[in-house]
């Protein structure tokens, strides 16, 4: 039986403008990806990451170019290559996503199931407060009161005071993001003060590519390290051991769950925790990611909880912890309102 691949814009509206130490968004321009074979579709989701020069368009692109290749395996393969080497890895992603979804619904089974997970090991999930001023902080913490752990973003020169502010309203606990916004000397002053607040671990403090510094860094701090930008893919970890306690692997990073997974058996044989994360994504990107959670020590996918009108439903958290939907593949459903922008019959 043939399969047809498709894409569509997907835009995703915030409840709040949500800021980190690189700038600041209120829509995010997503695309959706539909695997479709005979009554099945299998669905993905790709956030590009303006960061790495990718937008909609670039991954509309690179995801077109895959569609080309889906009759002959080599092709295909070669196509996705393609597009990790021209760095479109959120279009790989959700490539990816779309047929590990494809895979579920032909067998009728979850993804956790056919990796072989046991999803009430999902760990909790922490929800990110992003850069602001500090009584918008302190209302954003409140909204956030269900959520046992909160990633606050860092970065600015006002991280002092937001973290007092944060402290003050909440005994939740705390994680810090500082999106490479650090400089050495900064992180330094920052680093003791953060483990008198108690502040479990500190991400990415310093550009992604001073994994040296970083190093230098990590022997005076009190806190851990887990990389983000710094890692993206397997080849990446080995070089970041003695730099960084643990990696924050994200689907649009990686190129999808397949990497993923390769990511978190490599960290592991080098004795590295294992963070799951996100971009602003809907809940079909988070419940993807999801599916692996139940092998990594702790979770970032809020992303969808960012969205002002989420068009899917798949994973929940309950209590902070994430809960997997038993349904077949993603077990991700659309709402019933139609998917913001997206356009019937686009190609």
């Amino acid at each position: 039986m043939s399969v047809t691949l498709r894409h569509r814009p997907l835009d995703l509206r915030l409840r709040h403008t949500f800021r980190i130490a690189r700038g600041a968004s209120d829509v995010r321009e997503n695309l959706l990806v539909e695997l479709e074979e005979g009554r099945l579709v299998g669905r993905g989701e790709a956030a590009p990451i303006l960061r790495y020069h990718e937008d909609r368009a670039s991954a509309a692109r690179a995801v077109t170019a895959m569609a080309e290749g889906l009759g002959d395996p080599r092709a295909f393969a070669e196509a996705a290559g393609r597009a990790a080497v021209a760095g479109q890895s959120a279009a790989e992603a959700a490539v990816d996503m779309a047929l590990h979804d494809l895979a579920g619904l032909r067998l009728g089974a979850p993804l956790y199931e056919l990796f072989g997970l046991d999803p009430r090991g999902a760990p909790e999930t922490s929800f990110t407060i992003g850069l602001d001023a500090p009584e918008v902080v302190v209302r954003k913490v409140k909204e956030a009161s269900g959520y046992p752990v909160l990633k606050v973003k860092m970065g600015s020169d006002g991280d002092r005071e937001v973290l007092a502010a944060v402290r003050d309203t909440t005994r939740q606990r705390i994680r810090v993001d500082a999106n490479e916004g650090w400089t050495h000397e900064a992180a330094l002053e920052r680093l003791e003060w953060l483990a008198r607040l108690g502040v479990e671990f500190v991400e990415q403090p310093l550009p992604a590519d001073r994994i040296e510094e970083t190093r230098a860094l990590r022997r005076r701090s009190p806190l851990p390290f887990y990389a983000d930008e710094s890692v993206h893919r397997a080849a990446d970890i080995p070089r970041l051991v003695g730099a960084f306690d643990g990696i924050n692997i994200k689907l649009m990073k990686c190129g999808g769950l397949a990497e993923a997974r390769r990511m978190i058996a490599v960290a592991r044989a080098h004795g590295m925790k294992v963070m799951l994360g996100c971009m602003i994504e809907s809940s079909l990107a988070i419940t993807a990611a999801a599916h692996l959670s139940p092998l990594v020590d702790t979770a970032d996918l809020d992303g969808n909880l960012l969205v002002r009108d989420d068009p899917f439903e798949g994973a929940t958290v309950e209590e902070g912890r994430l809960v997997l939907p038993e349904r077949p593949g993603l077990g991700v459903v659309a709402r019933d309102a139609p998917v913001s922008g997206s356009r019937p019959g686009s190609p």
